[in-house]
């Protein structure tokens, strides 16, 4: 089936792929293909057409399976050949490691997609575990990072940008745990998917809105909106699992 987080991840998938072609390049920091790459532009395109390709079959019944197979080819490919190689380079460097679970957490949703679409269990669970482990990371990222991140929280919102970066450290990290025993797996990732959408909302829409003219802030707003859809979709898989 084609659920309502499936379309959403979908839509950030799209979204990835006509900033890709409107800008003619890689998603920055998150796809870090080196400038010395023969032919980077051509293949930035064809990426980003692959991207916006894939999301848009993702949404029909018909192409749904080959949609979802197919940006779980293209996120794999950013995990293997752009971060791995940077954990293995430095892998004291957690940095190194947050990177690789933001591509692996989109991989995920993929997985999932895949699984509801197509009746396939194995990769629907497999892409659940390894989004839980991605959680984790993300929220041991916030303490690893922490002044880094309290300077994302808009400075208006009460008590303190430090408490906001903390809490939601935290949040992560427990929404990761329970997605990975099953205990209230579901209410976790719905929670989840909201943090992310208010991430969305209080962070990354004010930056776009600043600045439109902005490569970064564009890409940051497509990566936030296909992560909140990997989130729903586990959300989704885990009410789906419950009804059976």
């Amino acid at each position: 089936m084609i659920t309502v987080g499936t379309r959403v991840y979908a839509l950030g998938a799209i979204a990835l792929g006509v900033v890709g072609l409107v800008w003619g390049d890689f998603a920055l920091v998150w796809q870090p293909v080196p400038p010395g790459v023969p032919e980077r532009t051509l293949l930035a395109y064809l990426f980003a057409g692959a991207m916006a390709l894939a999301g848009v079959g993702l949404n029909w019944r018909r192409t749904a399976a080959s949609g979802a197979a197919g940006l779980c080819v293209l996120f794999a490919l950013v995990v293997v050949l752009l971060h791995a190689p940077l954990i293995l380079a430095h892998p004291q460097v957690f940095g190194a490691w947050s990177s690789v679970a933001e591509q692996l957490a989109l991989l995920c949703g993929g997985l999932v997609a895949y699984g509801l679409v197509s009746s396939a269990r194995l990769p629907l669970r497999i892409g659940q575990l390894a989004f839980g482990c991605c959680a984790v990371i993300f929220g041991l990222a916030h303490f690893f990072y922490l002044p880094d991140t309290a300077d994302f929280v808009p400075a208006w919102l009460p008590p303190s940008q430090t408490f906001w970066a903390e809490f939601t450290g935290v949040a992560h990290i427990a929404a990761g745990l329970a997605i990975l025993t099953g205990l209230q797996a579901r209410l976790a990732a719905v929670l989840l998917t909201i943090m992310f959408a208010l991430f969305g909302a209080l962070i990354h829409a004010p930056l776009l809105i600043g600045d439109p003219h902005s490569h970064m802030n564009w890409v940051m707003n497509a990566m936030n909106l296909a992560l909140t859809g990997a989130a729903w979709v586990v959300a989704d898989s885990l009410a789906a699992r419950t009804l059976h």
